[in-house]
């Protein structure tokens, strides 16, 4: 069925990924090293993309469903701040990692997600895994997961955000976006290896 037992757990796991790949961007700029850099900023890109993609394809409709109105009011909250979050990593594909500008926009994108995250784990998520049950709730996690594994991996900010335009929109744009991945850099094992030691480390002293 899949790893994770829950979906809150799936979704957990995508926004703790996004700050350690921030937490990594900073690591590598505070030694200047804007290879480094720019591989994390394109995995915090790739993350973001795949999540929010995610979940307005199999999560928000789930809310919509099963939470009635109030439902309808968090999934469209939800999307616009997506769509804020999508407008900054548009603007970011045109700069370069380790400028001053960059810098910048790519904290603002972080900035605007904590908050949305937040929101998410604490009010959207709760409110649908007691209507959901832990069957149905990790049947929802494997499709999450599934769904990642075709959607878009660049924003694409001018694209429906509603199921079925949205997926069929994502399923035309997935090629060209795997086409740029394959010409961008990424992370090496070495270095998520080390992301991981950093983690520990941090666990250890909390």
């Amino acid at each position: 069925m899949g790893k994770h037992q829950t979906l809150t757990a799936a979704i957990k796991e995508d926004h703790q990924e996004m700050y350690d790949y921030y937490d990594e961007y900073i690591r590598a700029g505070a030694i200047k090293d804007v290879s480094a850099q720019a591989r994390w900023a394109n995995q915090l890109r790739w993350e973001v993309a795949r999540h929010a993609a995610g979940e307005e394809i199999v999560v928000y409709p789930l809310m919509e469903k099963h939470l009635g109105t109030e439902g309808v009011r968090l999934a469209d909250e939800d999307r616009t701040q997506h769509q804020s979050v999508k407008e900054l990593l548009y603007q970011l594909e045109s700069l370069s990692a380790g400028t001053d500008q960059f810098d910048t926009k790519l904290k603002a994108i972080v900035d605007h997600l904590k908050p949305h995250n937040d929101s998410e784990e604490q009010n959207d998520l709760p409110a649908l895994e007691r209507v959901l049950g832990p069957e149905n709730s990790k049947k929802a996690a494997a499709s999450f997961e599934r769904t990642k594994k075709f959607v878009p991996t660049h924003p694409h900010p001018s694209a429906p955000n509603k199921p079925p335009y949205e997926t069929l929109a994502g399923f035309l744009a997935y090629p060209m976006d795997k086409l740029k991945d394959m010409f961008a850099a990424f992370p090496t094992d070495d270095m998520k290896q080390q992301m991981e030691t950093h983690e520990n480390k941090t666990i250890n002293t909390t």
